[in-house]
C-alpha cells in the first residue's frame, strides 16, 4: 500500500475537512510568498483536491 492510498484512507469520510486544509496551506504559501507564486499554488491545491476527491465541482464553487 502506497503512502497516498494511507493518507486517502485517513481522508475518507473527512472530505470537507481535508478541503480546508488544502485551502489553508495555499493561502499560507501564498502569505509567505507574496502571492508570487499563486498561480502555481492554485494548480496544486486543484491536484491536490483531486487527488483526495475533494476536488471542486458545479456543486462545490471556489471560496473567494
Amino acid at each position: 500500500m502506497s503512502m497516498m492510498d494511507k493518507i486517502k484512507g485517513m481522508l475518507k469520510g473527512h472530505e470537507s475537512q481535508a478541503d480546508k486544509g488544502v485551502d489553508k496551506a495555499g493561502d499560507y504559501v501564498d502569505k509567505k510568498t507574496g502571492g508570487k507564486y499563486r498561480s502555481q499554488v492554485d494548480m496544486g491545491q486543484d491536484r491536490m483536491r483531486d487527488e483526495f476527491g475533494t476536488g471542486r465541482g458545479r456543486d462545490n464553487p471556489p471560496r473567494t
